[in-house]
């Protein structure tokens, strides 16, 4: 293939500032990380998306394990019934849920919902599994899929099957349970700052906004480049409402039975598509090197036949001085250098590895940032020094990226006019004195479109002073609005 065909493709990408929902659609394609499935709204995840899944899987695992988690595994099939136990939660899901009522032919006498979460036939095993305070804190996580009918679907943001981990929890009292709800919090925030170098915003949901069922949710808040918020994780406490549900009890030490207080925490394959809109570029993918499949790709060049061994034999010294380093990618397919150039770049390998006869004499390669697109030579022998630094460098680099974005597009209102004015005109988070009323929330979401993402924990200093910039009424804290996926 001529070396202009890949450029042509790569320009094919339209630009973000132009349709960024057609940008993201034509990455998701073109980079070969998702495709449409023939069942509606659901998503078959290709090779390439799913080994940055497995890499979040791997990472935010040993993360659960550190604070005692121990995997466990559901059933995908949970009894109408056990819905039914409590109350907001099955109104809260009612319109999602797909049923199976049928099977081997016969009707079933009684419906199973397919797995939406699993609050509630884990608060079954739970009311099983406990009965003394010695059994207590049980904490189990679950890496499964779940099924939620949604009507309008979007690769990874939003589809009716997708992947995800959900966390659930028994502890003796509300305040044990809240200190694990925190806990998972910052085990997500920090995860998704430090590996997938995503900058959030945590805090408390509204009530309008917090799981259904849940005493109080806690969220993370990231700001796509359109400006627009992405709830990249939940952990909510559930206070003692599934437990009276489902009769999860326990001995005391002093003899009493008491009901347990729950918790559960989540995060979703929609991460992917964070990953993609914070990072992404008009060339496609830029991948944090944490959870990127190849974090180098090496691209050899030549021209004349008489130069290929020598290029082939300086390749296998890197192979080998960077196994089990790196994870280290070698294109040796008939395509031009510049095709290959543009193919890893849409792909978002975070540093290229161009070599060819003039580095072979010198004994040197060329390191390309994916980006920057900065390049510097660096001999063969300190590849293994400087190849896990330079992506170091570039972890860093798109964390603090995206956070100057962030900033940048983060203003402050006053009046309920000014809030207008960003909204319409200029997108972003819009953080506001606010009076916690419920029904100024539903109607601001019904006049602008934007949704109260959370009360921030870094609140004023000595407590918020002045008033709601909607109702008038004293402000109670300082909350963040923004319009959402």
């Amino acid at each position: 293939m001529a070396e202009g065909a890949k450029e042509k493709y790569v320009e094919e990408l339209v630009d973000q500032s132009d349709d960024f929902s057609r940008w993201y659609n034509q990455v998701v394609r073109k980079a070969e990380l998702a495709d449409y499935a023939p069942v509606r709204g659901c998503m078959i995840i290709r090779p390439y998306g799913y080994a940055i899944w497995e890499h979040i899987q791997r990472l935010l695992d040993a993360r659960f394990k550190e604070t005692g988690v121990m995997n466990a595994y559901f059933p995908l099939l949970i009894p109408r019934s056990f819905l039914e136990r409590e109350a907001k939660h099955v109104e809260g899901f009612a319109p999602e849920v797909a049923w199976v009522t049928r099977g081997g032919g016969e009707e079933l006498e009684e419906p199973l919902a397919i797995r939406p979460t699993s609050e509630t036939i884990i608060g079954y095993s739970f009311a099983r599994w406990i009965q003394s305070y010695r059994d207590l804190p049980l904490l189990i996580n679950l890496w499964n899929n779940v099924m939620r009918w949604e009507k309008r679907t979007v690769l990874f943001l939003r589809t009716a099957e997708f992947l995800w981990q959900e966390g659930h929890t028994a502890h003796r009292t509300l305040e044990e349970a809240e200190e694990r709800t925190r806990l998972m919090l910052e085990v997500y925030r920090s995860f998704v700052q430090e590996d997938l170098a995503i900058p959030v915003l945590h805090g408390r949901k509204s009530e309008n906004e917090k799981f259904a069922g849940a005493l109080r949710t806690y969220s993370l808040e990231a700001m796509m480049r359109d400006g627009k918020a992405l709830q990249s994780a939940t952990s909510h406490n559930l206070g003692h409402n599934f437990a009276q549900s489902f009769d999860i009890q326990y001995l005391d030490a002093d003899g009493q039975r008491k009901y347990c207080a729950t918790t559960s925490w989540g995060l979703s394959t929609r991460i992917i598509g964070a990953i993609i809109m914070v990072h992404g570029d008009e060339s496609g993918l830029i991948l944090p090197p944490h959870v990127a499949p190849y974090q180098a790709v090496v691209v050899p060049i030549w021209r004349k036949d008489a130069d290929q061994g020598a290029i082939m034999e300086a390749i296998g010294r890197i192979e080998r001085m960077l196994k089990g380093k790196v994870r280290l990618k070698v294109d040796l397919s008939d395509n031009t250098p510049g095709w290959k150039f543009n193919e890893w770049e849409l792909r978002g390998v975070p540093v290229r590895i161009e070599i060819g006869p003039r580095d072979v004499q010198n004994n040197s390669v060329v390191l390309v940032r994916r980006d920057n697109r900065a390049k510097e030579a660096v001999a063969i022998d300190a590849l293994e020094t400087r190849l896990p630094e330079l992506l170091a460098e570039v972890q860093q680099a798109l964390f603090q990226r995206a956070l100057a974005f962030r900033e940048e597009h983060t203003y402050y209102a006053e009046t309920y006019d000014e809030f207008k004015e960003i909204m319409s005109e200029k997108r972003g988070f819009v953080r506001v004195k606010w009076a916690e009323d419920s029904e100024a929330e539903l109607a601001i979401k019904e006049e602008t479109k934007a949704t109260l993402r959370l009360i921030p924990f870094d609140q004023p200093e000595g407590g918020v002073q002045g008033r709601c910039f909607y109702t008038g009424k004293p402000a109670t804290c300082e909350a963040v609005f923004a319009r959402s996926y």
